[in-house]
């Protein structure tokens, strides 16, 4: 009977806690793909976009009660969540809410993440939550939310910080924690010059994954506090987290594997150079993200399009991909795709080549055109006989090159107006 009553221990916790998830972020590291999007709308994995990670993850772990803050270029977030979380029934108490920077305390934009949540502090009051989980809707994972919150209530914390181990020269990007042997925190530095290593571990650093779960009041008495300190920059990992650290219980949850320990998938799709390879490693023979599972599903908004559909047959003329993934509405028309993504609704057209590619949506390509380690964003038109990623001193004069030497194109790059601003 044990395992049953852990169960519905934990649906009581879920069924008693608002998820919050922040996004109105920019993102810019990942360059022009953020130009007219916001970070957690940009598409992912050939149908989804970032922002269905988390609020699948909240699905699938029973918190049907979700607000989204939305801010920084958020139309097509907004279009997004409309169309594809729609489906929650409102008569149970499931909701997915937007949340947009509206000045509702102060004629200013969110100023940080904690005046985000500050800002909105009335409607979380009339949902009456007993815990309020936070999350950013940025990154790109699996979790089930109720293991984390039985862990906070079993630990009495006020504050429970989800945690991963990075390597320690990238671990600047992040918040560092700093941990006693019961997973209590003595230490949280927001993206420090240098970070210090975990005990024991001289190459990786313990590290905020910016997963929060709150008790109601707890959080309601720091943000308040936050918001009447001047030289706050109201921000959780700056601010509200190191101020919790010095009087309360402030507790680490590492999100490893339940039964070996071992670290769970988790990626910052925070640059061009990770969001290229993030996308490619969906091909593998069995790739750390299986989207494939039917016990966590992750939903999005579904367009009807008809099945891909590879056409000609010809020795030079033969529409096929290989070591790829193809999703639908797309025409490869005696083409060749090699170990590349192509989403939604992309032609290419006779003799071209695409090869470790990764194609968002809308995107056509002509004739006899070659395009490697590319990044193309959605709508763009790659006219007969164009050649990327080949020669990175010509890319360069048209394109952004990553670091690693991806090629990322945009409408805009190629003179192509899909956004009209007068």
């Amino acid at each position: 009977m044990k395992p049953h009553r852990s169960q519905r221990f934990i649906s009581n916790l879920t069924r008693n806690t608002l998820a919050l998830i922040m996004a109105g972020g920019r993102g810019a590291r990942l360059k022009d793909l953020t130009q007219w999007r916001a970070k957690p709308a940009v598409p992912f994995a050939g149908k989804f976009r970032i922002i269905d990670f988390p609020l699948s993850n909240c699905i699938n772990s029973g918190i049907r009660r979700i607000g989204v803050l939305t801010q920084y270029k958020a139309h097509s977030l907004i279009l997004h969540i409309q169309r594809g979380w729609g489906h929650l029934r409102g008569e149970f108490g499931e909701f997915v809410e937007l949340l947009p920077a509206q000045q509702r305390i102060e004629a200013s934009w969110y100023a940080g993440t904690a005046d985000s949540i500050y800002q909105n502090l009335d409607i979380i009051r009339a949902h009456s939550p007993e815990y309020v989980l936070i999350l950013a809707g940025d990154h790109i994972y699996k979790m089930d939310y109720g293991a984390m919150l039985a862990k906070h209530v079993e630990k009495k914390a006020d504050v429970t910080v989800g945690c991963i181990e990075v390597p320690i020269k990238g671990a600047s990007a992040f918040g560092i924690i700093g941990i006693a042997e019961d997973m209590r925190v003595l230490s949280f530095d927001e993206k420090p010059a240098s970070p210090e290593p975990m005990p024991g571990k001289d190459d990786q650093a313990l590290c905020s994954m910016g997963i929060y779960i709150f008790n109601t009041d707890f959080l309601f008495e720091q943000l308040i506090r936050d918001a009447d300190t001047p030289e706050s920059s109201h921000d959780f990992g700056h601010d509200i987290i190191p101020e919790a650290i010095k009087n309360y219980r402030v507790y680490a949850y590492p999100f490893t594997n339940s039964q070996t320990g071992i670290q769970e998938y988790w990626r910052d799709v925070g640059t061009v150079d990770s969001f290229w390879e993030a996308n490619l490693e969906l091909i593998g023979v069995t790739p750390e993200l299986n989207l494939y599972d039917d016990q966590w599903p992750i939903w999005t908004s579904q367009e009807q399009l008809p099945p891909a559909k590879f056409i000609f047959d010809d020795d030079d003329r033969r529409g096929m991909a290989v070591d790829s993934m193809v999703s639908g509405g797309c025409i490869i028309s005696g083409a060749r795709i090699t170990h590349s993504l192509l989403f939604s609704n992309v032609s290419v057209n006779e003799y071209t080549q695409v090869d470790s590619s990764v194609i968002l949506p809308d995107v056509v390509i002509g004739k006899n055109c070659r395009i490697s380690h590319a990044v193309l964003d959605k709508g763009c038109e790659i006219k007969d006989g164009m050649v990327i990623g080949e020669n990175e001193a010509e890319d360069r004069k048209n394109y952004y090159v990553s670091p690693n030497g991806v090629v990322l194109v945009t409408p805009d790059m190629l003179g192509q107006a899909l956004h009209h601003v007068r």
